[in-house]
């Protein structure tokens, strides 16, 4: 994506989260990360796919105070299940706990995203919604996934791109929403933020 890249010659990640550093790089954008230190709200399970967006925004506009220049990259990810927000656990029971009701089941994962354009003075916020189905887990499994770690500081208490793949029966959506940003989606309203005259044509 070096066209992204000469079109936003400093792009900005606000976010900690290494697996959307290595998905920025594996379409080959070059970008600096700027953590956003912010308390984070929680999500109203009323409007989830508002509060994503909006936790996304907060992030991003917080870094914003930093940079004259640039385009930020603001992004939250939660599960939800039965209508309910499942954040990332607190620990190994409640991640256990999780996993037991996302066994045999399906749940979605929403991703709020924003950019923010400062040279151009435009942003763009938007949702991806995934779904995803776990097959049927024993407690054997589950209880040797939250042991190994891989359930920390995960929302739903997995990451798909880890040993959790094998629980994925399958999905319907863009995968790397599940891991923690749409590229699909995220390149396509780059380029429209870049030139919005050109996407209405």
């Amino acid at each position: 994506m070096t066209d992204l890249n000469r079109i936003f010659p400093q792009i900005i990640l606000a976010s900690a989260s290494p697996r959307r550093s290595d998905l920025l790089r594996r379409i080959g954008l070059q970008f600096r990360v700027c953590i956003s230190h912010i308390e984070e709200p929680g999500l109203n399970d009323h409007s989830i796919e508002k509060g994503v967006q909006e936790l996304a925004q907060l992030k991003a506009t917080n870094i914003t105070k930093h940079y004259q220049t640039g385009l930020i990259i603001g992004a939250d990810t939660t599960v939800v299940f039965e209508g309910r927000s499942l954040g990332k656990p607190k620990d190994h029971p409640e991640a256990t706990s999780v996993l037991q009701k996302l066994s045999g089941s399906q749940h979605e994962v929403l991703t709020g995203v924003v950019l923010i354009d400062l040279d151009r003075n435009r942003r763009i916020t938007w949702c991806e919604k995934t779904t995803v189905y776990f097959r049927q887990l024993d407690s054997a499994e589950i209880e040797d996934y939250v042991a190994s770690g891989q359930a920390d500081d995960k929302a739903g208490s997995y990451g798909i791109q880890g040993q959790a793949a094998a629980f994925v029966d399958r999905i319907e959506g863009c995968y790397f929403n599940v891991v923690g940003l749409p590229l699909a989606s995220l390149v396509r309203q780059m380029r429209q933020l870049a030139h919005p005259a050109e996407s209405e044509v």
